[in-house]
């Protein structure tokens, strides 16, 4: 569906997913009751202490008012946010959870019944808000706006199954608000699957290329990368060349571009932040200075990198040094690769510890 055809008729049949209705089922929505349980903690509410739990606040309306807005997804524990029987499709993902859990939750979506994850990433990072730091993006399938409303309108078809967790990586308890808005309906032989995945390398190696993809075996196209990049040295950090390999490429690849910020839409070292519908710097100091974090994003959606069999995809890290010459750099590096191919994919390589994927 999309603006072209939106007065068309269609005999999909739309679900919705939340902690009001926990397994999407027509006509149970807001069925919760008010409970009586007493609960061990408390939350301040303007001036005032009241119990922390999402049906208190609802004490005097009861049933069909707001009771279950919310879920707590505890610490070293996983749960499931859908559980759905195709065919259909995944229109629209919305969730809000306080900025410090971004790298401790861990998004994962499994289709038709796969035993690894197509899906493997910080929910943060996800979004487009790496280093546990909340930045409002515009681009057309990944939206957050004030103040931490994150939205994914990546279409997510699949065929016999969808499952959909969340792991709580951390110690603390956290608040999860959610809606996945999905329709129950036929999908065409020619829809692919959606993946993403995770990768942080800290520090990249010297005179190492920093992999965002790589280990892809099948047919699809690439859609777009998500990096949180963490310069360790002094001045300019964007000069490095994105390259990617298709299809059989070895030593030269076939898309190779002029440099790390021409890449992702802007010029001449950005010198100001800016969030477009496909591409956006939207975090990030010109200044220089070593420990300088960025964010930026880059959606080929009226352009995508299309592969029949295979797909590596690289970016260098790259500064300068005296006399004008090219420094490869040794920074902190993480990514999120969006792409769709055929399914089964294959695995994952292992997601790093939660030590290693810390924002410090």
């Amino acid at each position: 569906m999309n603006l072209g055809n939106l007065s068309r008729l269609s005999n999909a049949r739309s679900r919705s997913i939340s902690a009001e209705n926990v397994y999407g089922e027509k006509g149970k929505g807001a069925m919760a009751e008010v409970s009586t349980t007493p609960q061990p903690e408390v939350a301040r509410i303007g001036q005032h202490w009241v119990e922390k739990s999402p049906s208190h606040a609802a004490r005097e309306l009861g049933r069909g008012w707001k009771v279950r807005p919310w879920t707590r997804v505890h610490g070293q524990t996983t749960v499931t946010l859908a559980d759905v029987d195709g065919p259909g499709a995944i229109q629209h993902f919305w969730c809000t959870v306080n900025d410090k859990f971004f790298r401790s939750l861990i998004l994962r979506i499994y289709w038709d019944g796969a035993e690894n994850p197509s899906v493997e990433v910080p929910l943060g990072d996800f979004f487009c808000n790496g280093w546990n730091t909340r930045v409002d993006v515009r681009a057309l399938p990944i939206n957050v706006n004030p103040k931490g409303g994150l939205n994914s309108y990546f279409p997510m078809p699949f065929r016999k199954h969808v499952r959909m967790t969340l792991e709580n990586r951390g110690l603390e308890d956290c608040e999860l608000y959610y809606v996945i808005n999905y329709a129950l309906t036929d999908v065409p032989e020619d829809e692919a699957y959606f993946h993403a995945q995770f990768r942080r390398t800290n520090p990249l190696p010297y005179k190492q290329e920093y992999v965002i993809l790589d280990g892809v075996a099948g047919k699809g196209h690439y859609v777009g990368v998500y990096m949180a990049w963490q310069q360790n040295s002094q001045g300019w950090w964007g000069e490095g060349e994105f390259k990617v390999f298709l299809d059989g490429d070895h030593e030269f690849p076939t898309f190779c571009g002029t440099g790390t910020e021409d890449y992702f839409g802007g010029a001449w070292c950005f010198h100001a932040n800016y969030s477009a519908p496909f591409l956006g710097y939207p975090l990030g100091e010109s200044d220089g200075r070593p420990g300088n974090r960025h964010g930026l994003y880059r959606f080929h959606v009226m352009d995508p990198i299309r592969f029949e069999k295979d797909i590596r995809i690289q970016i260098q890290a790259l500064g300068w040094r005296s006399n004008g010459r090219l420094f490869p750099l040794q920074d902190d590096i993480s990514s999120v690769a969006y792409w769709y191919q055929t399914h089964p994919a294959k695995p994952f390589p292992e997601l790093p510890s939660q030590d290693a994927l810390e924002v410090v």
